[in-house]
């Protein structure tokens, strides 16, 4: 009788891992798509717009047995397929099991492709987005909109909850504390993308992000990963993926094929980074596989600051890629780069200190003998010198919070701290990260000079470096009894920067050259004011973010 028992129940267990297996597959109705992974996830796509979502939506996110899509909306890229592109409507849905082991569903709308990838028995829904023309709607984005009464464990930062309403715009927010939060605020730097995740009770849901070849902006961009709240759209929870966008955008956008990226659904625990490299043989539109691609092997770089980080980033209009160099040599070998031209610059920490051309071709590498560092201003002796030429203001007063906060946030602290005094003043604690016309429109340095620094026959060259500026704004230096002129303003993208978590724009250096009778022995003051044709509000009016500033004797 006991083997009997025991030999039912191995038949039962028999069927029932069978069942598991079948499970995975796919199924149709007249109104949507249902992808069972076989492993817990299963997902609905829309072929009809229900109210609550559009075709091609995501309808349903459900795991273990547990709703996590929200039920206000769909999550889908942009704002929804229909309407992606100005006057057009229409959006079309197939979806197909093209092996035992791979579901593919293909939604396609004007310049846009957007397919959804299953694979059997893994918890992931792969996806990739071909564009040949930006969508109309302004942004670029995959946007999964899940219940934010289940994923309970979001970053701070852009966690909306108990806010008491928006303090600039209609997307900074305050609490009756004084802090703010927003979707820009907490977000990471595309060379840090990777796995980013919210998490509930036994479940987790993360962004698996692809390696930004079609995005924009170098390594260093910023751009929205979460936003969650009661007060957005009804109870979501939101995890992003922005492909291309206008937030403080310093490069033009670019087309093609942007993936595979991944929603990954665990118990709660951080996944490890999927296997997508299977997508390449499902004929997706624009896929460039290992084949039709190259590299280039850098055997190191010389003249590096070793306090620093380097990195090696190559742009083109097709494509975009960026290597960590080697710490001990400079070295990279970076693989899997679309043939093509390339600006390839060096970068100390975030600051270009180098730049040339090279050339990919697929299936070769394209290796360079070690490069000299020619442009790093560092390597000027200076007088003196305020904060690190690195491209970021990081070492300033609030340089450490502005990537998580608005500037007004009450952990800020005061952005006008007493004149600065060169030698006994520290840039953390005395000078500000950022200046604008009507906050901290005028900053003082004092600096003294000996007798032995003054020569009627040296030029003195003041630089300040900045890495993002706000509605033109430029600094204008007065020193002494003598004023600069207005400098032309810098080159850089016409969005907010300073109050939405960046300060990366584009890097510019202004040089003075400060007539040496204006110079004296002992004391001399240093006055910095923004300068600017546009006007504005406290910190929306025109202002900068500081790299460094210094004093240069030449000869």
């Amino acid at each position: 009788m006991h083997k009997k028992t025991l030999a039912a129940a191995g038949l039962v267990l028999s069927a029932l891992s069978l069942n598991v297996q079948a499970a995975f597959g796919l199924t149709s109705t007249a109104n949507d798509y249902t992808i069972d992974t076989g492993a817990g996830l299963v997902f609905k796509v829309q072929r009809v717009k229900i109210s609550r979502a559009g075709i091609g939506d995501i309808s349903s996110l459900n795991y273990n047995g547990v709703e996590l899509q929200g039920q206000t909306k769909g999550s889908h890229i942009a704002s929804g397929f229909s309407g992606l592109y100005t006057g057009i409507t229409d959006v079309a849905v197939d979806a197909q099991q093209v092996d035992t082991d791979t579901i593919k569903v293909t939604v396609q709308t004007g310049s846009c492709t957007h397919y959804y990838l299953a694979r059997r028995n893994e918890n992931n829904i792969v996806m990739g987005t071909y564009i040949t023309a930006e969508p109309s709607v302004g942004e670029f984005r995959w946007i999964t909109r899940m219940k934010a009464a289940v994923l309970t464990n979001v970053p701070q930062e852009s966690n909306l909850s108990n806010t008491t309403g928006a303090i600039e715009s209609s997307d900074v927010f305050g609490l009756a504390n004084g802090e703010t939060r927003s979707k820009y605020y907490g977000n990471q730097r595309s060379i840090e993308y990777g796995l980013r995740g919210i998490t509930g009770s036994n479940v987790g849901v993360y962004m698996a992000f692809d390696n930004r070849e079609g995005s924009s902006g170098g390594p260093f961009y910023r751009d929205i990963q979460n936003q969650s709240a009661s007060t957005t759209n009804d109870g979501d929870t939101e995890l992003y993926n922005y492909l291309n966008s206008g937030h403080e955008q310093t490069e033009a956008f670019r087309m093609g094929f942007h993936g595979p990226y991944a929603l990954v659904f665990t118990n709660g625990a951080t996944p490890a980074m999927p296997n997508m490299d299977w997508v390449a043989n499902l004929g997706l539109t624009g896929y460039v596989g290992a084949a039709g691609r190259g590299g280039v092997a850098l055997v190191g770089i010389n003249g590096r600051d070793t306090n620093y980080p380097y990195t090696v980033g190559f742009a083109n209009s097709t494509a975009q890629y960026w290597a960590s160099a080697n710490a001990s040599t400079g070295s990279i070998n970076k693989t899997g780069m679309l043939p093509g031209t390339y600006t390839m610059t060096i970068y100390k920490n975030e600051l270009a200190v180098d730049t040339r051309n090279v050339t990919v071709s697929a299936g070769g590498t394209q290796t360079l003998n070690t490069i000299t560092i020619a442009n790093d201003p560092s390597a000027e002796t200076a007088l003196w010198r305020i904060g690190n030429w690195d491209g970021t203001p990081k070492e300033f007063l609030n340089g450490d919070k502005v990537n998580a906060m608005h500037p007004s946030d009450v952990r800020m602290a005061y952005w006008t701290p007493a004149d600065y005094i060169v030698g006994t003043s520290t840039p953390s604690t005395g000078f500000p990260a950022y200046q604008w016309k009507n906050v901290n429109g005028s900053m003082t340095v004092r600096f003294n000079l000996a007798k032995s620094q003054l020569s009627a026959t040296s030029t003195y060259t003041l630089r300040v470096g900045i890495t993002a500026a706000y509605a033109s704004a430029r600094p204008q230096v007065t020193v002494n009894g003598w004023t600069s002129t207005v400098p032309a303003a810098s080159s850089q993208p016409n969005s907010r920067s300073l109050t939405v978590g960046t300060y990366r724009g584009n890097n510019a250096m202004f040089s003075y050259t400060i007539p040496v009778e204006q110079l004296v022995v002992g004391q001399n003051i240093l006055t910095l004011a923004p300068a600017s044709g546009s006007s504005g509000t406290l910190y929306l009016s025109p202002g900068y973010a500081y790299d460094a500033l210094d004093l240069i004797k030449n000869p």
